[in-house]
């Protein structure tokens, strides 16, 4: 399999007909990008709806792991049901989810709050695990005005500040959660993801969680716990839900850094789709050091491969 711990890597293979039968067999369970792997913004890519179906006529687990934390499970649902793919929350691992649940495996004390730079997602997942959200869509109006004795007041009681993609994100929301980490003792920074930019519509790449991310540090100068790919956080939910030997698992995503991180750091194989930010010139640049054990066009091509 290949690797990104700096030893020798093993040259990424094309995926064709000789080899995809190879890797279908040896495979229980396929866990699937979505932006830029499925879809791109609204529009779905030509071939997932059948590719799916067939994978799931041969009796493979179908799991979709999202960094783009604007979503909860629940809203991720609905947006497959719009485009025609019948999925269930439980199939559905998205960075929103991941924060929540971090929190409740560190025994996050309900009493406290938490503070979102990010969207309905979010709140909606700390909700259903039992804690109290702050900001979000809420303060996406809200601004400050810089004046000679003005003291910004924020809530002493938030115990972590959570953050993700957030289109409405601005100096209010950059200020509160700022304070909350520098000066609420103990409270937590958390990233749902570090993606640089991601496929918000279907003609352009847009700026990612990264942004926001990485203007709290620079704000806090501190480091985020960062619980979405390629951080194997996900990871461990999916191995107690399924029990599946990750050996089995091969991880499907258009992202070098983040899908196919992932998917090696966990030991899974991996499959890059170039249906999304990976084009096959960054591929194969000498500066790349990140090489999927395959890599394809797009994820219809298992059924074309697949074919007869």
């Amino acid at each position: 399999m290949a690797a990104a711990d700096g030893g020798v890597a093993v040259a990424s293979r094309l995926l064709t007909a000789d080899n995809v039968t190879t890797l279908l067999d040896s495979t229980e369970a396929f866990l699937f990008d979505c932006d830029g792997v499925i879809w791109k913004g609204e529009t779905l890519i030509e071939g997932v709806p059948e590719t799916l179906k067939m994978l799931r006529s041969r009796g493979k687990k179908i799991v979709f792991v999202t960094n783009n934390s604007t979503k909860s499970r629940r809203q991720y649902a609905k947006k497959f049901q719009t485009l025609g793919l019948s999925v269930s929350e439980e199939e559905i691992f998205c960075s929103s989810f991941a924060a929540a649940m971090y929190l409740k495996s560190k025994n996050f004390p309900p009493e406290k709050k938490v503070y979102v730079i990010g969207e309905e997602g979010i709140l909606e997942e700390l909700e259903l695990a039992g804690f109290t959200g702050l900001g979000g869509p809420d303060d996406a109006n809200k601004g400050v005005q810089l004046k000679p004795k003005f003291l910004f007041e924020h809530d002493k009681n938030v115990g972590a500040v959570v953050v993700g993609l957030d289109q409405y994100i601005n100096y209010y929301k950059l200020q509160y959660g700022t304070l909350c980490i520098r000066e609420n003792p103990g409270c937590l920074f958390i990233a749902t993801n570090r993606d640089a930019v991601g496929h918000m519509t279907d003609l352009q790449e847009w700026p990612g969680a990264g942004c926001m991310v990485a203007a709290i540090c620079g704000s806090t100068q501190k480091e985020p716990i960062v619980v979405g790919k390629p951080s194997t956080f996900m990871m461990e939910f999916l191995l107690e839900r399924f029990q599946i030997d990750t050996s089995k698992m091969c991880m499907v995503g258009d992202r070098l850094d983040t899908d196919i991180m992932f998917g090696q750091n966990a030991g899974c194989k991996t499959l890059l789709v170039l249906s999304g930010v990976t084009s096959l010139s960054i591929l194969h640049d000498s500066a790349n050091n990140i090489h999927p054990d395959f890599y394809t066009s797009k994820v219809s091509d298992f059924l074309e491969f697949n074919k007869g």
